[in-house]
Order: C-alpha cells, then sequence, then structure tokens
C-alpha cells in the first residue's frame, strides 16, 4: 500500500515544473527613472514593457 501511494504521488509530480517569474521593466511616475523587476515594486511605479526573460530587462 505505501509503495502504491508513493508511486501515485511520485507520478503527479512529474507534469509539474518550476518556471522562472517574467521581468517587467518599471517607470517610476515621480522621477521617470526605469528598473527591472519580476515582482511589483510598490505604487508609485506603473508597468512599461515586458515581459522579458532575464533580469537585464533585454531580449535576446
Amino acid at each position: 500500500m505505501k509503495r502504491l501511494m508513493l508511486t501515485a504521488l511520485l507520478a503527479m509530480a512529474l507534469p509539474l515544473s518550476a518556471a522562472p517569474a517574467p521581468f517587467y521593466q518599471w517607470q517610476s511616475l515621480a522621477t521617470g527613472r526605469f528598473i527591472c523587476s519580476a515582482s511589483n515594486p510598490g505604487d508609485g511605479w506603473v508597468r512599461h514593457a515586458g515581459p522579458y526573460n532575464n533580469a537585464g530587462c533585454r531580449a535576446y
């Protein structure tokens, strides 16, 4: 029974895969400066461009 449960658990875990979060270019409403971040930097920032697959916000 334990072997069957372990096999079922492993079979369900196989299709799961973790992918990195996409990066976006954010612009400050106060200064107009740009940053690249995978998460929202907070109030006062708007998403300008993206998504990108790297922390430099460059398309390769």
